[in-house]
């Protein structure tokens, strides 16, 4: 998937508007920002899309006790992305 399909699917997918023209880490890095806040104001809604875009739930956890005392926010980034 080129770039600016995944910034356009990552937009559609999650509510956001932001911009196509993002580098990788540009990307990750808005996407964490963004997960962080879900994870404070709204998790219901951080569930919501990661049920929705097909974020297996048993991958994302083995992910986080693998990288425990990581920022969470920018490992489920980097799984969306």
């Amino acid at each position: 998937m080129e770039q600016e399909e995944l910034i356009q699917s990552v937009n559609i997918e999650l509510a956001l508007e932001l911009p196509g023209r993002l580098s990788l880490s540009e990307l990750k890095e808005q996407l964490t920002q963004y997960i962080n806040h879900l994870i404070n104001t709204d998790f219901e809604k951080l569930i919501f899309y990661l049920y929705r875009i097909d974020v297996h739930e048993a991958k994302m956890k083995q992910l986080l006790q693998a990288h425990e005392g990581e920022n969470a926010a920018a490992l489920i980034a980097q799984l969306i992305i």
